[in-house]
């Protein structure tokens, strides 16, 4: 392994090169429980250093023809690409990943950044219609400096698909990954981009806590903040962002609705709740978080879910396991307080509800009523709310109660009438006969409600709107007349 060598990269951060700072955190394994590595910890000062060396290069990059910066982006996709088990590898012993989902998060990060050397070659601008004697037009300008912090769920791609569209679009980017996986969310970024030939201070990861990330905010050379995150800090970051006066684009929290209706395959169905709420230990924001299931199925879907869950392994990435461990105590010991309330409060616990030290049994609670907290709460753990609906209009009640609206599921026979249903049910994406969790590069990503600002991820168009400005610009051959 010649590529992300770790006496490159331990104890240091990269911030117009690969930089020591004032102190050092460890990079430890929710795995495992043991130190693999440490960086370098950063300060409010570090993120006014990192904007100086943005803003002197962004100057340059924004004048480089799309061309150049398109086959930089392409290099930095075919380096991931080489390097996709070094990534996975990194993502199971960091961020607690399972293979599987190691690889596939590996995958989309990869696809992210093939996506953005197309993007900066795209139209920027239309050609206006207009009643005077005169060329009218508009076009898509950088914003500057773009501010991204990011989360530890899945570290590497909701990094990249800030990053790779926003340099692509002539920006400078300047991140503060989560504290716990900083390595897969910043400092392999940082690697793979040196080694495609990004120009110097163009990209810099400043390591840190909520002040680190507040003085990102704060700056007020950095015109666009890119958040991922809880719907609570994402608050705090939006109105922080108003009365600046800046940009802020969120992707926060969910609280996910699978439905089954009366007349879905029922083996199916179970198939794709299972799935829905434990891939990743259930620490994804568009993880299942509520099952609606017609009555007259209700029975049986329980039965078959409790069965999935009983028999899915949970341990060590190395072991194969498909389920691996929750990222730390606190979120393990939050998850578990929301499944003790729930079944004081009177929900029926038929699978899970313990751990052995950060690993969570996959969990089924059944007969959940809205004013449980598996209901209202998003839980980011491996766990499975069921409620039962008689009639469509309870239904949408249901769905509806919650302030989230990221991700919605309809498993049906008929899906066009699904899709009709779907109409009165508001929710940022929508899968038709498909559980929850689903990304693509080229396809819009976010949420309304309390699950974010919209669609400002993915696709040319969102990360167009997200990364640039629009500027109105009028061309004459001569001085026009006026009257005084």
């Amino acid at each position: 392994m010649t590529f992300f060598q770790q006496s490159i990269w331990d104890g240091k951060t990269y911030l117009g090169g690969w930089s020591n700072l004032g102190g050092t955190t460890p990079i430890v394994s929710p795995v495992t429980g043991k130190r693999i590595g440490s960086y370098a910890t950063g300060t409010a000062d570090d993120i006014a250093k990192a904007t100086d060396l943005a803003v002197r290069a962004q100057r340059t990059w924004a004048t480089t023809s799309p061309e150049v910066r398109s086959a930089i982006l392409r290099r930095a996709a075919v380096i991931i690409d080489e390097n996709v088990g070094i990534l996975a590898q990194w993502l199971s012993d960091e961020a607690g990943s399972a293979n599987g989902k190691a690889a596939f998060e590996a995958g989309l990060v990869a696809a992210e950044f093939h996506l953005a050397s197309a993007t900066a070659m795209v139209p920027y601008g239309q050609v206006l219609r207009t009643g005077r004697p005169r060329l009218s037009l508009s076009r898509r300008l950088p914003v500057g400096v773009v501010g991204i912090i990011s989360p530890f769920n899945f570290p590497s791609i909701l990094s990249a698909r800030s990053i790779a569209p926003a340099l692509a679009l002539g920006n400078a980017v300047v991140i503060k990954p989560d504290p716990r996986t900083t390595l897969t969310g910043g400092l392999f970024f940082a690697a793979v981009l040196e080694e495609a030939g990004l120009p110097e201070g163009l990209f810099s990861v400043v390591p840190g806590g909520a002040d680190v990330g507040s003085a990102l905010v704060d700056e007020p050379r950095v015109p666009v903040i890119s958040f991922t995150g809880s719907t609570p800090a994402g608050r705090a970051i939006g109105a922080r962002g108003g009365e600046l006066l800046k940009r802020v684009h969120l992707e926060l929290g969910g609280n996910n609705a699978l439905v089954v209706l009366a007349d879905a395959d029922i083996e199916a169905a179970a198939s794709a709740g299972a799935w829905g709420s434990f891939l990743h230990q259930g620490q994804i924001c568009m993880t299942t978080g509520r099952h609606i299931v017609h009555e007259s199925l209700y029975d049986r879907y329980i039965e078959l879910l409790t069965e999935k869950a009983l028999h899915l392994p949970v341990g060590p990435p190395s072991s194969g396991a498909p389920l691996g461990p929750i990222i730390d105590t606190g979120q393990r010991d939050k998850v578990h307080e929301i499944v003790t309330a729930s079944v004081a409060a009177g929900a029926r616990l038929t699978a899970g509800g313990t751990y052995d030290g950060l690993f969570y049994q996959p969990t089924v609670l059944a007969d959940v009523t809205v004013d449980h907290r598996a209901f209202t709460d998003e839980i980011f753990g491996p766990v499975a709310p069921v409620t039962s609906f008689a009639t469509i209009d309870d239904l949408v009640h249901l769905v509806n109660s919650s302030d989230f609206g990221l991700s919605l599921a309809l498993l049906t026979g008929n899906a066009f009438k699904a899709f009709e249903i779907a109409d009165r049910m508001p929710s940022g994406i929508l899968h038709i006969n498909d559980q929850t969790i689903d990304d693509e590069a080229q396809a819009p990503f976010g949420g309304v409600g309390a699950s974010g600002t919209g669609s400002r991820f993915g696709g040319h168009d969102a990360n167009i709107e997200a990364f640039t400005e629009t500027q109105w610009v009028t061309i004459q051959g001569q001085i026009a007349d006026y009257p005084f």
